[in-house]
């Protein structure tokens, strides 16, 4: 395989002004002024600016990737927020029939064979794409976050075994036995067990997933208490190296709504379900409910939600390549029994497991989740219109917000940058000028603004969109050039510049709406939480004939509320589809005259 390009250093004129263009309309003109003059004299020729763009020109030079390791440090690892809810996403499965937890245990045989094979197509390199760089599938079963007190760390460490938790306890699970690897009636057959040893509280160990839930720094000390016992030590070495965790739920007891299996997903329901069945820190944690809730929660980290999907879209495949029935093969008691992690607990581990479910309960009564569908159209009618379909659902967003709280809104829209080496993301600034303009037209002039001038709009909103996106994309981001100056700031030891200051950059930075399109092949959808305490987090879903959103917000903030949000964005979307079918109408009426 050829090599891919390195990340270009983008202009810094070129970033400077993109910059100044998309925060001057979403801040007062007095903080523009602030903001213009100091980026001004950041940008002067000869100044601070230039030395800095010199200094990340070279660090190109010597690394791979100039940004990932600042990028993964400032979006992930020095993040102290929970896991769950704030920062991993879920992908939702449909749901499914099980008669009994029989039915379910089959399916997660199936699931756990599928995953397996799935690891052994990336351990032998055959989902090689020659134009995107395929690093991340290498973390997706050998990776696991590591809690620190000041910063998380990355780790690897490649087992060939599956952690299974049911009832919050954690049992090793090896898909080797001898010199033959387990069949799917072998998994079935260990998973029975599984289940069976946690129907009593004869064996009960304490609920020590729940750590993993808590704040980052909270977690980081209770495991060094932890790991003062060699025993706990062993049990946190095979839960950090196991290819993935599958989740043995019971039932929640809730309606199964779209939205409440999208936060069952993120955080399990809390203590009181499920909640501290999971050990958050591995990238794949495949969820199976006894009531037919599933799907997979993702350690965000080490990789994008697109590897994710391809990784799930191939275990349901998988799980559907055969009838649906159990089948017959070695006995249990012919199996070696799957081994029940041990963990010692201390009255410190005590009170910081007491803690942590606190915590987790609080983010389970804080997430405002919305799941919508809208019917009316699909991206193939919206490529009809000649407009690109990611843009056109940008601009309903942009929409939405400012009919929603009659303002512009700062947005990040995730941009990959897979095409090369080690490329991540970027953010795609989609709260432009243009759909501005074009939200005033639609809400604030919507019996003075002609249809013409709508459509005018609209189309100029879509097209400065889809320019940003292609600029992002080749590498021409704005967000990563600034951070990476901003590191090269700290590594030269100089002393702040005025353009990084809270009263500059973070106001201006300061995401409220955290955007991602996240489409599939299979019948599943992708969430995951607010990024900010007083913002939104959707993630969409457009397919032919019809597109799938996931709202969420906090319900303790007083400037948000989902419903809303979604009811706005079906409104929007049904106003623009109108707009378009009556400008095409009389367009072809006046060609027929």
């Amino acid at each position: 395989m050829e090599k891919l390009p390195k990340l270009p250093v983008p202009d810094l004129k070129l970033s400077l002004d993109s910059y100044l263009r998309s925060v001057k309309h979403l801040v007062s003109d007095t903080q523009f002024g602030k903001t213009r003059a100091v980026v001004e004299a950041f940008g002067r020729p000869g100044g601070v600016g230039e030395t800095l763009q010199e200094q990340l020109r070279e660090k190109r030079e010597n690394t791979e990737n100039w940004v990932y390791d600042v990028w993964l440090d400032d979006m992930y690892l020095k993040n102290r927020l929970a896991l769950p809810v704030n920062s991993s996403p879920a992908l939702v499965f449909p749901k499914q029939s099980f008669r009994d937890y029989r039915d379910s245990l089959i399916f997660a045989a199936r699931l756990v064979l599928g995953v397996s094979q799935y690891k052994t197509l990336v351990d032998g390199k055959t989902l090689l794409d020659a134009h995107l760089c395929m690093d991340q599938y290498q973390r997706l079963f050998s990776s696991s976050r590591r809690a620190g007190l000041q910063r998380d760390t990355l780790v690897t460490a490649d087992g060939a075994h599956v952690i299974v938790a049911c009832r919050n306890q954690f049992f090793v699970l090896n898909l080797t036995e001898g010199s033959c690897g387990l069949n799917e009636a072998d998994v079935q057959a260990q998973l029975q067990w599984i289940y069976e040893q946690t129907q009593t509280r004869a064996q009960t160990q304490p609920a020590v997933g729940l750590l993993t839930a808590d704040g980052r720094a909270d977690w980081a000390s209770a495991r060094e208490q932890l790991l003062k016992d060699p025993v706990n030590r062993e049990s946190v070495e095979l839960m950090e190296s196991c290819m993935c965790v599958v989740c043995l739920d019971d039932p929640a007891g809730l309606d199964p709504s779209d939205a409440n299996r999208a936060s069952l997903m993120l955080h399990g329901g809390g203590q009181e379900k499920n909640g501290a069945n999971r050990w958050y820190d591995k990238p794949l944690q495949f969820v199976i409910g006894a009531d037919g809730v599933c799907g997979v929660v993702c350690e965000h980290s080490p990789l994008e939600g697109i590897v994710l999907v391809q990784c799930t879209e191939h275990v349901l495949k998988h799980i559907r390549s055969s009838s649906f029935k159990p089948v017959s093969g070695r006995s249990v008691s012919e199996l070696p029994h799957p081994r029940r992690l041990v963990w010692k607990c201390s009255a410190g581990i005590q009170s910081a497991l007491a803690s942590a479910a606190d915590h987790l309960q609080r983010l389970v009564r804080n997430l405002d989740m919305n799941v919508s569908t809208f019917t009316a159209h699909g991206k193939e009618w919206i490529k009809q219109q000649k407009m690109s379909p990611d843009a056109y659902i940008q601009l309903a967003l942009q929409l939405a917000f400012y009919r929603s709280h009659r303002r512009p809104v700062s947005t990040y829209e995730s941009a990959s940058l897979r095409r090369f080496r080690q490329g991540r993301v970027d953010n795609i600034r989609s709260a432009t000028p243009e759909a501005l303009a074009f939200a005033k037209a639609m809400t604030d002039g919507r019996t003075s603004t002609q249809d013409t001038e709508k459509m005018e709009k609209l189309r100029a909103a879509v097209e400065a969109q889809t320019q940003i996106t292609a600029l992002v994309v080749a590498g021409m981001g704005t967000d990563n050039h600034l951070l990476g100056l901003r590191e090269m700031a700290k590594e030269m030891k100089m002393e702040t510049p005025d353009i990084f200051s809270d009263e500059t950059y973070h106001i201006s930075n300061h995401f409220i709406l955290s955007t991602s399109q996240v489409p599939t092949t299979e019948e599943m959808f992708c969430c995951y939480g607010p990024v900010v305490a007083d913002g939104y987090g959707v993630c969409y879903n457009p397919q032919a004939d019809r597109m799938l959103f996931c709202v969420s917000s906090s319900s303790e903030s007083t400037e948000t509320c989902s419903g809303l949000f979604v009811r706005e964005l079906d409104a929007g979307l049904r106003d623009m589809m109108h707009l378009c079918m009556n400008h095409s109408a009389r367009r072809q009426q006046r060609q027929t005259v």
